[in-house]
């Protein structure tokens, strides 16, 4: 069947602008394999009349609004292989079946690595996070470990701090904090660990100590993790769109790419910040630049 787009990932960002093209009466096919990658978390926050919300009852939520539109259709499938073909695009599913599409949006998102501490899958999601935005309040006031292999561990600190001052930070044996941002850490009396994590260990998904490689171990009831963030689909050989410095897909203001008739939203686009409504924006707005560029080529 010809589509008049593809959406592929069925995240905030690729459900926002399913909603935003079926409203429009466009013939739209949202492919989502059903693996979101918050599901790993208790609730969801930071969006208005949704705050606390599960991750899967935001989908089912969703899912009723945007399938309301008879126009819109959805596929629990992935997209292995997208080609530009005489008429648009051609997308093969993992299942074989081939789709055409007249413009596509890539809101697949990403895909976290953990780095190979024992534990840490038990806790993620619990009492360790990634976004203080997210999940700061929950964890307000006490005492946290900070831990990334990155220099963007700095930056994260001074925004930890709007939540708790029991802060230390862990470097995971990298050495990727300057003796500048050091003094300034020791100033505000944040320690900082450089010995490698060994362990993270507690209960039911409740941290309480961090444990590492010297033997030495350090009490915390939560803390911050930064994962590898990799893309969830990746189609840049295929297609041949630019990507930012950050690793997502580089975008205009409304979602396209450099690619004509190819559009990415959420966090396949801009990484960070990664919060449910920032990607939800940038769907509609996708959504509404396929709709734009679709009104000027049919009014040619």
């Amino acid at each position: 069947m010809n589509y008049h787009c593809a959406i592929i990932g069925g995240g905030p960002a690729g459900l926002n602008a399913a909603l935003v093209l079926g409203r429009a009466r466009k013939d739209v096919v949202l492919f989502d394999d059903s693996q979101p990658r918050n599901g790993v978390t208790h609730a969801s926050h930071g969006f208005i009349t949704r705050d606390g919300v599960t991750p899967a009852e935001f989908r089912r939520i969703a899912y009723e609004e945007v399938l309301k539109y008879p126009s819109v259709r959805h596929w629990n499938s992935l997209v292995t292989d997208i080609q530009r073909t005489d008429h648009g695009f051609a997308l093969r599913t993992s299942s074989g079946v081939l789709v055409q599409a007249d413009k596509v949006i890539l809101a697949a998102g990403l895909k976290e690595v953990l780095p190979e501490i024992e534990g840490v899958s038990e806790f993620y999601g619990k009492s360790l996070f990634n976004c203080p935005f997210c999940d700061g309040w929950e964890l307000r006031d006490q005492p946290l470990v900070v831990v990334s292999e990155t220099p963007g561990i700095f930056h994260k600190v001074k925004l930890l701090l709007n939540w708790s001052s029991d802060l230390v930070v862990c470097t995971n044996g990298h050495d990727i904090l300057t003796d500048e941002q050091r003094a300034q850490l020791a100033s505000k009396g944040i320690a900082v660990v450089d010995t490698p994590i060994t362990a993270f260990s507690g209960e039911n998904g409740l941290l309480a100590r961090v444990k590492f490689a010297d033997g030495s171990e350090l009490e915390r009831s939560g803390g911050f993790i930064d994962p590898a963030l990799l893309p969830k689909a990746d189609f840049h050989e295929a297609l041949g769109y630019e990507t930012a410095p950050d690793g997502g897909i580089a975008t205009d203001a409304m979602g396209r790419t450099n690619v004509s008739g190819i559009y990415a939203a959420g966090d396949s686009a801009y990484v960070m910040p990664s919060q449910l409504i920032y990607a939800a924006a940038s769907g509609s707005k996708a959504a509404v630049a396929v709709i734009a560029d679709m009104t000027e080529e049919e009014w040619k």
